[in-house]
């Protein structure tokens, strides 16, 4: 299962910086997390400083 980033994000950028298959970018407003490059691993969700980051 993919993760989402909600709109708690701060866009602080951790979670690009840690996804280790690159499938996190720079959205409107807030990151984005590409669900067909998402390996499911969950990494973001641990980086992400102000817990934006769940499972969809």
């Amino acid at each position: 299962m993919a993760f989402i980033i909600t709109d708690s994000c701060v866009s602080c950028g951790t979670c690009a910086g840690a996804c280790p298959v690159g499938a996190i970018a720079e959205g409107d407003g807030k990151y984005v997390i590409d669900a067909d490059s998402c390996v499911s691993c969950g990494t973001c969700a641990g980086a992400c400083p102000v817990g934006a980051i769940e499972e969809a």
